[in-house]
């Protein structure tokens, strides 16, 4: 049986603090989802387990091998396909033995891989990749010729060539199109091991069997799948939310006790202060009834502090286990647009990638593009821009490389509109939820969620104001309190919309009104099933 024990794990970035102190886990066999917000360490996490990273305490135990799609895969565009899959070294020790010059070195390497090729080319059919199939010549194709969702495939293809025992997944769903996401499903419901996967898809978490929540560096396990976490979540957060009122409601009594304890005090030392002036008793025997008077009232008074104390200790504690929930709240009537408005004319335009399409957007319409990976669709995004749109436009690129990233949040806004006021402007971040200091935090120091927000806050405070958003793949890596402020904020746009996505959930929490799918034939009503 495969696991995966976490043993005191501790670990600090270089330049943070500690992000994990003592941590103890144990995965077993099946699917579980590891979820947390933008910067809780999901990815370090699956580093430390890779062994990418060192601890500087406690260990990582794995029974088995180990298996581990990263996130940022994409990155080496200059590699060929063979490259990613590990191939290289088999496939040259195998020309040479083919060609009559193979060493022993060479028969070493190929034993036990002499129909790696074979193999490799069955799973990129498996997983929705036929023209790398095709033909073994395919194998030596740069990964710059793929689509972000196509170069995701073939990472998880070279972890299955090495036939795993636990298998770490980090944000697999990031560019897949539903059919590639539906192979991926598979994929993890046949894999007889463990299952580690960390992301936000909901559709994928609704799939696994168990959920991981990584929070204030200690892992908590849920049975079940994602839904009911989110179950198991809301109870509880209804239970804190009462016992925080009930707690700020014992901290006003016990206050107010407090102050009622202090006057009663007052008035019995004043009254003390009376009897010793008018020296009714003796001197020795006033002094004693001073003395206990003084240990009295102090004990009466610390009573009352320690009530206080207590309560408000109480409170702190009902407080810790309120989640984050707050809201972007935003008004945007510059962006609203009426119906007719026309906003989008595209009519016989060709794609470089070959479609050609037909698009007509008027008033505030929110349409989705969906699509098989590769086909075009933020080509399609870019020709849209490249057409000038009848309005003012803006888009949210997927990875959010709007900014100048030396200057602040305030400085970015402000760029993007500089005819609004100092004031004006951090009043409105606020809305954001970047208020005070937290506009001045340069943008390359942003989390995240944050840099999330502050997409939104220079796009949508822009001037003009953009009545027509282009967003592509706006969910990719969103943690889930970033994905609900995206939701928010969108929900308060009244402009026109044009999203690429395949998160079907979104999409019908938006308010999408019209779906169309983008294929090699161009631009066609998609159906009402998920994208």
């Amino acid at each position: 049986m495969c696991t995966v024990t976490l043993s005191d794990l501790t670990f600090a970035r270089p330049d943070g603090p500690v992000l994990f102190e003592g941590l103890n886990a144990t995965f077993g066999p099946g699917p579980v989802g590891l979820i947390g917000a933008n910067g809780a360490g999901k990815t370090t996490l699956l580093r430390l387990i890779a062994g990418r990273l060192r601890p500087a305490r406690g260990s990582v135990t794995v029974t088995g091998q180990l298996g581990y799609l990263r996130q940022d895969l994409t990155l080496a565009a200059g590699q060929q396909v063979s490259t990613v899959l590990g191939l290289d070294p088999v496939r040259d020790a195998l020309h040479r033995i083919e060609s009559g010059h193979g060493t022993e070195a060479d028969f070493e390497l190929a034993d036990g891989n002499w129909d790696v090729e074979e193999r490799a080319i069955a799973l990129l059919g498996r997983l929705g990749l036929p023209y790398l199939a095709d033909d073994v010549t395919h194998l030596d194709r740069r990964l710059d010729t793929l689509s972000g969702g196509e170069t995701e495939l073939l990472g998880l293809v070279a972890e299955l060539l090495r036939e795993p025992d636990a298998l770490l997944l980090d944000e697999p769903t990031n560019n897949l199109d539903s059919v590639a996401r539906e192979r991926l499903w598979s994929v993890i419901a046949e894999f007889s091991g463990t299952v580690l996967v960390a992301g936000h898809d909901r559709e994928l978490l609704d799939r696994m069997g168990t959920i991981a929540e990584l929070r204030r560096g200690e892992i908590r396990m849920f049975g079940g799948n994602f839904a009911h976490y989110e179950e198991i979540v809301d109870a509880e957060q209804e239970a804190a939310r009462a016992a925080v009122r009930d707690a700020r409601s014992d901290v006003r009594k016990q206050a107010q006790e407090l102050i009622a304890a202090r006057t009663t005090i007052d008035r019995r030392r004043r009254y003390g202060q009376k009897m010793f002036e008018n020296k009714r008793e003796p001197k020795i025997v006033m002094g004693q009834r001073k003395r206990q008077a003084q240990e009295s009232a102090g004990k009466y008074r610390n009573l009352h502090l320690d009530r206080v104390a207590e309560a408000r200790e109480q409170l702190a504690h009902a407080e810790e286990q309120i989640r984050d929930d707050r809201e972007i709240r935003v008004d945007l009537p510059d962006t609203r647009l009426y119906p007719g408005q026309q906003v989008v004319e595209l009519a016989g335009v060709e794609l470089a990638c070959g479609p050609t399409v037909d698009l007509a957007v008027t008033g505030p319409e929110r349409i989705a593009i969906t699509g098989r990976n590769g086909v075009g669709k933020t080509t399609l995004l870019q020709r849209i821009m490249a057409e000038s749109p009848a309005v003012p436009w803006r888009l949210l690129p997927q990875r959010l490389d709007i900014f100048d990233e030396d200057r602040s949040v305030a400085a970015n806004v402000r760029a993007a509109a500089p005819g609004r006021s100092d004031e004006e402007i951090r009043a409105r971040l606020a809305r954001f939820l970047f208020r005070g200091t937290a506009a001045d935090v340069p943008a390359g120091a942003l989390s995240g969620g944050e840099r999330l927000r502050a997409a939104l806050a220079v796009l949508l405070l822009a001037d003009p104001a953009p009545r027509l958003l282009l967003l592509d793949e706006p969910t990719n890596n969103l943690d889930l309190p970033s994905l609900r402020h995206l939701t928010e904020a969108l929900a308060e746009f009244q402009g026109a919309l044009i999203v690429v996505s395949h998160d079907q959930r979104f999409l019908d929490e938006i308010g999408i009104t019209r779906q169309l799918e983008l294929t090699p034939d161009g631009l066609t009503e998609a159906p009402s099933a998920p994208c």
